[in-house]
């Protein structure tokens, strides 16, 4: 049995009268430059929509990606600064104080220079610790033909000195700096520890 009355027949429909209506070539054009135009139109809104959510997406996965690398940058920066800290106790508590202690002599002959070039053949007072004038003397005597007056002072802590050319006056105060260092060193490792605890 057959099923082709099931099913319409397009040959009979097809040239009913108000069915088909011709076009001529210029419509026709018309037609097709205006289905094309739509077609490009919406081809280019799409384009633009996929272009736009990949862009947002590239743009969220690379914030993610920069806010991870920050957060592992300063963490290992934070351990790294931690992990110096006994470096930083060995060089303030040994290294810089004989480092300073070996340079003292050196510190006040190049103060002095500095301070005799401002005023020449003026007499030159130095006031020092008890006990180091004579590590001094001969430093002096290199760099100085003019005698150099050193007094030593019992009430003076080591690494300090007052340094007199004509009416120039200057301090040396080494213990001030050593304690400059350390407290920016204590200071410095603190706030590696609160920004390790606190993130």
């Amino acid at each position: 049995m057959s099923i082709a009355h099931l099913l319409e027949d397009f040959e009979k429909n097809i040239f009913q009268v108000g069915r088909v209506q011709m076009m001529n070539e210029d419509a026709l054009e018309e037609y097709r430059l205006t289905a094309f135009e739509q077609g490009y139109a919406a081809g280019w809104d799409d384009a633009v929509s996929a272009q736009t959510e990949d862009h947002a997406r590239v743009s969220e996965a690379l914030g993610k990606s920069l806010e991870d690398l920050s957060f592992t940058y300063h963490e290992a920066l934070s351990q790294m600064t931690l992990s110096l800290e006994p470096m930083f106790g060995s060089l303030v508590d040994t290294v810089l104080p004989d480092t300073i202690e070996r340079t003292y002599s050196q510190h006040i002959v190049d103060e002095l220079k500095e301070m005799a070039r401002d005023q020449a053949a003026q007499p030159v007072l130095l006031v020092v610790p008890s006990g180091v004038s004579a590590a001094l003397k001969p430093a002096l005597d290199r760099e100085f033909s003019v005698p150099v007056q050193m007094v030593e002072e019992s009430s003076l802590p080591p690494g300090q000195a007052y340094l007199r050319v004509g009416t120039a006056e200057r301090e040396v105060d080494c213990t001030a700096l050593m304690a400059s260092i350390s407290e920016a060193v204590d200071a410095f490792l603190y706030q590696a520890k609160e920004d390790v605890q606190h993130g």
